[in-house]
């Protein structure tokens, strides 16, 4: 069965995806080994932050931030909910919730372009930061977030829940193992639109919403309610539509298994989104790395098994192919196809959760699976392929420089200007 985003917020805000069943979560836990966490953004994603982080036993929820009143109001109410005992304050500006010294970490699922400078405000408040995808809302932020983490000492965790599962685990086995050969060619996609957004709606801000604090680093828009909260996602000064939504869950298996190196070129084209939104409504997208053919479709590649899946990746070597999506595997060796190889030994230690992993990094001081530096090289690739599909060209990639080949106006795109009021790093 297919996974929507709808079935995977959903599912995960009872902790299907989000957490694994602990059987320590009955346990008490000393108040000096408690993690004491803010949880800044608290619409759909954020929700989810709370309750994943609300059901761990060595965490207190001392914070929650937001700048529109109403999702800090009914957040407060579901926190009361799971823990009646809760006092967790209540604020619109994060940065009043970095001021705070007896706070150890933050969690982060603001709209995208908020992302980066969240982490590195809270890296230099000396916090730890759970952010949820995408890393960053461009390259150059990517760049100053890693070396903020460094400079500061501190441990990140991207929000990929799905990265927790036991079936990413095992493809990576798998294909480490040499089950399918070399892999030379890689097929990711992700099908589904964008809703219609019709016509601007312009109109004041609602009372409860700090609308100019919402923009942020973004550039001055008038306000309407279809570029604010879960719809900002389908406009290019914040997000990059449906491709940007999914392609940290599903590339992460890639670059988690085979580490894709010096990628050269990367050509995409697409179709523009209805009405107000900017995003692409659909891309297709050639990467060339080396020794590496990757794509990325809209639509299901015509490949066996990839029809029924809404999202996948299908990997071809030169012994046999693998075929896999959130949940779910197929190996193909000599035309017979299986969902496992028994000879191949579990090699990598599974996951007490993606927030636990979050929590006991946090206090060993070592970095979670999705850290940091793995989920920027992860997350580059994403940023090119939607510059070069809003320049309408291919495009040269010197990996070292980490800058695009002769190329002012792509390199144009690689970071922005913010806004001077929200310049805050």
């Amino acid at each position: 069965m297919t996974l929507t985003r709808r079935d995977f917020l959903h599912k995960s805000s009872a902790g299907a995806l989000g957490l694994a069943l602990f059987p320590g979560l009955v346990r008490k836990v000393a108040p000096s080994d408690r993690l004491r966490i803010a949880h800044i953004g608290v619409g759909g994603m954020g929700n989810n932050h709370m309750r994943w982080f609300a059901a761990l036993p060595d965490v207190d929820i001392v914070a929650l931030c937001d700048v529109d009143d109403d999702h800090l109001n009914s957040t407060q109410a579901k926190l009361k909910e799971l823990r009646p005992d809760s006092n967790a304050a209540l604020y619109k500006d994060f940065r009043r919730v970095l001021d705070r010294k007896d706070i150890d970490a933050i969690t982060c699922a603001t709209p995208d372009h908020w992302h980066a400078q969240v982490a590195i405000l809270a890296f230099q408040a000396g916090k730890d930061v759970y952010g949820e995808k995408p890393l960053s809302f461009n390259v150059r932020e990517g760049q100053q977030m890693l070396k903020a983490l460094n400079r500061h000492n501190r441990v990140f965790q991207l929000g990929t829940q799905i990265h927790a599962g036991d079936n990413y685990h095992r493809v990576v086995e798998l294909i480490r193992a040499g089950t399918i050969g070399t892999v030379h060619t890689v097929r990711l996609w992700k099908t589904g639109l964008p809703p219609e957004l019709g016509p601007a709606q312009y109109q004041t801000p609602p009372p409860t919403l700090d609308w100019d604090m919402w923009l942020g680093p973004a550039p001055q828009s008038l306000y309407t309610p279809q570029r604010c909260h879960f719809t900002y996602r389908y406009f290019l000064d914040y997000s990059g539509g449906v491709f940007q939504d999914f392609w940290s869950h599903i590339a992460d298996i890639v670059w988690w298994s085979i580490e894709p190196k010096n990628l050269k070129s990367v050509s995409a084209r697409g179709e523009a989104g209805d009405g107000i939104a900017d995003a692409p409504k659909r891309i297709d997208i050639d990467y060339e790395f080396e020794n590496l053919k990757l794509y990325w479709t809209s639509e299901p590649p015509n490949v066996p098994g990839a029809a029924k899946r809404g999202i996948g990746a299908y990997f071809e070597g030169d012994k046999g192919t693998l075929l896999c999506d959130y949940g779910s595997r197929e190996i193909t060796i000599n035309g017979e196809t299986v969902t496992d190889l028994a000879e191949v030994p579990k090699t990598i230690p599974r996951s007490p959760g993606h927030q636990q992993n979050f929590v006991d990094a946090v206090k060993s001081r070592t970095q979670p699976e999705s850290n940091l530096e793995y989920a920027r090289r992860m997350t580059m690739p994403m940023h090119l392929g939607l510059i070069s599909y809003r320049l309408g060209r291919k495009l040269d990639w010197n990996s070292k420089k980490e800058k695009f080949k002769k190329d002012q106006e792509a390199n144009a795109y690689l970071g922005r200007e913010y806004r001077p009021k929200w310049d805050l790093v």
